[in-house]
């Protein structure tokens, strides 16, 4: 668990006059894959990949977590149109794909003039449009071009294009995270949003929460039976007076991100670009403090330690 003691753990560090907690984010190992989505439009292909990561933030819940890893251009999808890459995880590969399969059939098969192909090469391969061939009730088309296998499937516009099987990694990281503590709300949106920001140009991340923000951090467990996470009480600033909290009597507001990778070294890479951009732009308007979860090493192996990542 955190250290709970009142304000910043021994060790804080202060550049640019913002404290960062000598401490490290914890994260684990999930199953990952990377798939195009493209259209006759960026418009459309946005739609069909909003459509297909949402709720997706949190494995707790939803089963999955996904997300826009950044919108492609002509020149670099499969079939010279507007695009966008996806990530999509899960914590085994059986859960990668059925959370696959029914995101493609119901919010990308569906989506006007879209086509689905195949962004990360493994020797582990899962279905992708072998998920959903027979929508196609027999009039499905076996495809192959070279090494790629693809499925035609009509539908009322016209046809929809798919790739048969896309690649899985074992190399996945989900829970990389920094916790932005600020004066008030204002404060920690606009610390979380400058994160945000900077992540986002990194590639093989996705941040899943709305907007890569999330504000009910969560600890593991809870008092209730049942329960695999619960509020995060060390970081509630309205319970100061009532826990053992982490936050000193300056802090009036947290925000956390939370990233995902395709590998370690992307997580990294994300957390590094957060922190810069956070401490850059100060604490009078961002974070006086930067902070991650920590639950004592016991949640995962991927341990990102803050004094290794700052600028």
């Amino acid at each position: 668990m955190p250290d709970m003691s009142e304000g910043a753990p021994h060790g804080t560090m202060t550049i640019n006059g913002v404290a960062i907690d000598d401490s490290f984010a914890e994260a684990f190992p999930m199953r990952g894959t990377a798939i195009q989505v493209t259209a006759d439009s960026e418009k459309w292909a946005l739609e069909a990949a909003r459509s297909f990561t949402g709720f997706a933030t949190s494995v707790i819940a939803c089963g999955c977590e996904a997300g826009i890893d950044r919108v492609l251009t002509p020149r670099e999808t499969r079939d010279g149109r507007p695009g966008v890459r996806i990530l999509i995880f899960a914590m085994d590969t059986k859960s990668l794909a059925a959370q696959l399969g029914t995101r493609l059939g119901q919010c990308i098969l569906t989506s006007p003039s879209s086509a689905c192909y195949a962004d990360l090469a493994s020797d582990t391969m899962i279905d992708l449009g072998s998920a959903i061939r027979y929508f196609a009730d027999g009039w499905q088309i076996s495809k192959k071009f070279g090494t790629r296998h693809y499925w035609r499937i009509p539908v009322m516009e016209g046809e929809f294009v798919c790739e048969a099987k896309t690649g899985v990694t074992k190399e996945g990281v989900g829970g990389g995270n920094l916790l932005f503590m600020a004066a008030g709300s204002r404060q920690a949106l606009a610390a979380a949003g400058a994160a945000v920001a900077a992540m986002r140009d990194v590639p093989d991340v996705i941040m899943p929460f709305p907007g890569g923000i999330v504000r009910s951090g969560s600890k593991i467990g809870g008092k209730y039976k049942g329960m695999m996470a619960s509020t995060n009480e060390a970081y509630c600033p309205t319970l100061k007076g009532v826990t053992r909290s982490a936050l000193g009597p300056e802090i009036g507001s947290v925000l956390e991100t939370v990233i995902d990778g395709l590998s370690a070294k992307a997580v990294a890479d994300a957390m590094r670009a957060g922190l810069k951009a956070v401490i850059d732009l100060g604490p009078e308007e961002g974070a006086l403090r930067i902070g991650v979860g920590n639950f004592g090493g016991g949640l995962g192996p991927h341990h990102f330690h803050l004094k290794d990542l700052v600028p």
